[in-house]
């Protein structure tokens, strides 16, 4: 079986006259069955590499692989994205942003869809533009999370939320997801999700300068991911 992900030599350059490039030569192999936080500051490369695996951008140079293939129309069916912006449509009430999601998606679950959102309270028939910025996101959240994915691709999926919702959210993302399928999570709020990630990377100016396990860290390095983040980044 092929790694769910895979970067060779990935670069990608802006514009010719930049200084430096926003992914350096990168290699990455991500593996099935864990939940990986992307982590780095602002201007280290996460967002363009998100975007490079959900086929928003094309390499400068190297490859980008999801399942062994590369970002496509075939690769679509299996990442589920949620965007660090909202991206719905504010006219459409709830309700028919599900059916569409369920038309769109062959692996979109209806009925777990319409679970979380009664957990949260939400209206099906509100329409989006009616509801708060934290709603609007923990709608998307569910959206998202209700496709039978592969690869989950979450931008800062609990930055817009209140303090309140975050266990919830936390909770819902560990468990609606195939416990084959990988979750790679991109967040500044490193204290409140370390609790369930499996591994972490850390980018610097588009390079990754750590690929470790939360295990070893914590066992061979005697540090939480928020130590060893504020150690790496001198933050």
């Amino acid at each position: 079986m092929n790694p769910i992900l895979e970067c060779r030599g990935l670069t990608k350059r802006y514009s010719r006259t930049s200084a430096a490039n926003a992914l350096d030569h990168l290699n990455l192999t991500l593996e099935r069955g864990q939940i990986v936080g992307l982590l780095g500051p602002n201007g280290s490369g996460k967002t363009t590499l998100i975007k490079l695996i959900n086929n928003l951008l094309v390499p400068t140079s190297g490859t980008v692989l999801i399942d062994g293939k590369q970002p496509g129309v075939k690769t679509k069916m299996c990442i589920s994205y949620l965007p660090e912006r909202n991206c719905l449509n504010p006219s459409m009430r709830v309700k028919d942003m599900v059916s569409y999601y369920g038309d769109f998606y062959d692996n979109f679950n209806r009925q777990r869809a319409g679970q979380m959102l009664d957990d949260l309270q939400i209206d099906e028939r509100s329409r989006l533009k009616t509801l708060s910025k934290g709603t609007t996101e923990k709608v998307q959240l569910i959206l998202v999370m209700s496709r039978d994915a592969d690869l989950y691709v979450l931008d800062e999926p609990i930055g817009g939320v209140d303090p309140a919702a975050r266990d919830y959210i936390l909770q819902t993302i560990l468990t609606n997801y195939n416990e084959n399928a990988t979750i790679l999570l991109s967040t500044h709020l490193i204290q409140d999700i370390e609790n369930i990630l499996d591994r972490v990377l850390f980018m610097r100016a588009g390079r990754l300068v750590l690929n470790s396990s939360v295990d070893e860290i914590r066992m061979e390095k005697k540090k939480s991911v928020d130590m060893m983040f504020r150690e790496v980044f001198k933050c």
